[in-house]
Order: structure tokens, then sequence, then C-alpha cells
């Protein structure tokens, strides 16, 4: 997750892409691994960070006030969590999330994760599969906008 709020937040050269604002809440400091106010972790230079507070409570902060083209936090799972998560896409932000589950069934029991799912929140759903301390992509589920399911592609 870190290397992707970094590339999308720094940019691509190969992908002539110059990257955009990004939001991160790290509740934990466990992304940016900020010290003094300076994350030591890369998470890319048009990255801004809220650390230490709810990620509900950071999310709104970050749509009120730096002005994010995405969004990011780790561990989604709160009803508050939800609507923060609702009001930023609706706001015309992106959002790039992680959540525990192995499988597209297991998330859609969990009740707050159904709530995104059934609303069609997620344009892409990626499980991992954690081999030797290295995730590699196990699947993805893109969203048929027409037909409002998600499909596979790998």
């Amino acid at each position: 997750m870190r290397d992707l709020i970094c590339k999308i937040s720094t940019g691509i050269d190969s992908l002539n892409f110059s990257g955009i604002n990004v939001g991160l809440v790290d509740e934990r400091g466990e992304l940016a691994a900020m010290y003094k106010g300076v994350a030591q972790n890369d998470i890319g230079i048009r990255t801004d960070v809220l650390d230490n507070i709810p990620k509900a409570i950071g999310m709104k902060m970050l749509i009120r006030s730096m002005s994010p083209k995405v969004i990011s936090a780790d561990e989604i799972g709160s009803e508050n969590e939800i609507e923060a998560i609702n009001h930023a896409i609706c706001s015309g932000i992106k959002g790039i999330f992680t959540a525990h589950g192995s499988s597209l069934e297991e998330i859609s029991i969990n009740p707050t994760l159904k709530t995104l799912i059934n609303l069609h929140i997620f344009e892409r759903i990626v499980f991992l599969e954690d081999k030797q301390k290295k995730a590699e992509i196990q699947e993805v589920y893109i969203l048929n906008k027409k037909t409002l399911e998600y499909i596979t592609i790998k």
C-alpha cells in the first residue's frame, strides 16, 4: 500500500504521470512512520499525512482542508469509516483502502464492508496472497458498471 501511495503521489515517468495529491490517514503510524512531523518512510512528495487520529475523523478533515484527489487508509471496517469513505467518494475523491478478508464472499459477510460493496463504492477489489512476506496478487475483481456486478479478471 505504501508503494502504491508513493507512486500515485510522486508520479511515474514511464507513464508520463506527474502525480497527484494524496491524503493518508495513518491512525497507528504503520505506513508513514511519522517522527516529529516528518514521514520516515517514502510515501511520495504530494502526500499529506494525518496520524494518531481515528480514520473516520481524519478522512473528513482531509476532505475539508487538504484537497486530496485520493484518500488512503489501512484496515477499514467500522461504520464511521464506511460513512467517511462514502462521503469522500460522493465528493469526487478516489480511495485506496485495505481490509481483512481472503475472498469476496468473506468480506461480503462483514456487515460494514458489505455496505460499501452494495453501494458499488469499490471499482476494483484486489486480494493478495502472502508468500514468504512478499504479497502477490491472488484475485482481482472489477465492477461491471452496466450490471453492477463484480467480475473476476484474475
